[in-house]
């Protein structure tokens, strides 16, 4: 992103923060980032644009960070859930998130909504993605409830504790005893063989994110993650790095994955091979072309 748009969105977020967003003018924008109005506009078509391009900002920099915690871990050790669901509400209570969102929750601002409201299915998938990971295929069909129950009971066990002590400090205590619980109802509902809300339902939810099946996103995920954990020892490690980044968020995260800047962005890593695992390598080649064939097959069985 240009330096100088992030500089503004830096400075905006501090804003909302110290002020409010609907407190802060578009005018207390352009003073404290030293910008024009010119300038604004040519970066942001208006202020909840700005607003939108802040959660943005705060979301990648999170998933980014919970992606690290993974790196040469176990996914299916729940003391790394803990860690990152503790990351998640240090970051939101960092850039007092859940205040922003409740200030711009009352407006009437349809494409803030919508954005929030997306936002948190896409934290519902991440939770159900995880729970997959750490509970297992045989318990699937189950785990989106489960994933609805435990963002329930982290919210309002988070709010109520807070009211109880006047105090967010200790909230490791909270995200705990909610994942203690989680674990006995994933159990128990499993046992019962009840389902409330079929997995199926995210797809429809999020329409845009389909994308080849779990398993092979978890792979590509997993492999990224372990050439990421070899290139700590390179000399390339930000240049390669970057790249791992850009081939993450394309293949995870883009609505439509670009083919031929993910086959430049391989063909680029592979120049360099000898910076990598070969072993890791070749099975980043191989998740990316079945990956490729599974998502053609898709478009072909949706094609009216």
């Amino acid at each position: 992103m240009n330096e100088r748009k992030q500089h503004v969105i830096k400075m905006a977020h501090q804003l909302f923060i110290d002020k409010g967003f609907q407190a802060t003018s578009i005018q207390d924008i352009l003073d404290f980032s030293g910008i024009s109005k010119g300038t604004f506009y040519n970066y942001f078509s208006s202020k909840n644009e700005l607003l939108i391009a802040i959660f943005k900002s705060v979301f990648k920099k999170l998933e980014h960070d919970r992606n690290e915690l993974l790196i040469g871990k176990n996914p299916a050790d729940i003391e790394i859930f803990i860690n990152q669901i503790e990351l998640q509400m240090q970051t939101n209570r960092k850039n007092k998130m859940i205040t922003l969102f409740e200030e711009v929750m009352v407006s009437n601002d349809a494409d803030i909504k919508q954005f929030i409201s997306r936002g948190q299915l896409i934290t519902l998938r991440w939770v159900y993605g995880r729970f997959i990971d750490i509970f297992g295929e045989s318990k699937k069909p189950y785990l989106l409830d489960c994933a609805i129950m435990f963002l329930g009971l982290l919210q309002h066990n988070k709010k109520y504790y807070y009211m109880a002590n006047q105090s967010s400090t200790h909230f490791n205590q909270v995200v705990h005893y909610s994942i203690k619980r989680i674990v006995k109802m994933v159990n128990e509902v499993s046992d019962s063989g009840e389902q409330l809300i079929q997995p199926e339902f995210l797809e429809k939810w999020l329409p845009a994110c389909e994308k080849p099946d779990h398993a092979i996103q978890q792979n590509l995920y997993h492999t990224v993650l372990e050439l990421k954990k070899v290139l700590n020892h390179s000399e390339e490690h930000a240049k390669y790095n970057e790249l791992l980044e850009f081939l993450l968020d394309e293949l995870l995260h883009s609505k439509n994955p670009r083919k031929f800047l993910i086959e430049s962005a391989i063909s680029s890593l592979k120049a360099n091979q000898k910076s990598f695992g070969e072993k890791e390598f070749e099975k980043l080649e191989r998740l990316v072309a079945v990956y490729f064939l599974e998502l053609e097959k898709s478009e072909i069985e949706n094609t009216p």
